[in-house]
């Protein structure tokens, strides 16, 4: 079991794997406040959800280069890894909006679509485009 996130400075979209089956579904997104979590949230997730594995969406310019989207998820990553003590793994995310709002059928601002993110992240890693952080 893993739980995948797509970290936004409003919102975290958040997904759950099975590796066993190579599946992901989208959960409830979680609200930030000042771009921080609700870190009790995340721990009930983690209680209730039992991961082996964290996985976050590494937002990347398109050239593959880094952004100040790209630090702060890192910086989620390493609060997550530190709070935690659980393996964390990155994923590309790049398109992953984009690919998330054509699933769902819609492009403007919807709810749905940052934990489609987050699912589209979970499938990075099941398919092994991920690297440790």
């Amino acid at each position: 079991m893993i739980l995948a996130f797509d970290y936004g400075t409003q919102k975290i979209g958040v997904a759950s794997g099975n590796a066993l089956l190579g599946t992901a579904s989208p959960l409830k997104a979680l609200p930030c406040k000042n771009t921080q979590p609700n870190w009790d949230d995340i721990a009930a997730l983690l209680k209730e959800w039992e991961p082996e594995v964290l996985v976050v969406g590494l937002p990347l310019n398109m050239d593959g280069s880094e952004s100040e989207s790209t630090a702060r998820a890192k910086k989620f990553a390493g609060r997550l890894k530190g709070r935690f003590g659980m393996p964390v793994w990155l994923v590309d995310e790049r398109l992953s909006t984009r690919e998330a709002r054509e699933r769902i059928g819609i492009q403007k601002a919807d709810p749905r679509v940052d934990s489609m993110a987050a699912v589209i992240i979970a499938e990075g890693y099941l398919a092994g485009d991920a690297q440790a952080f």
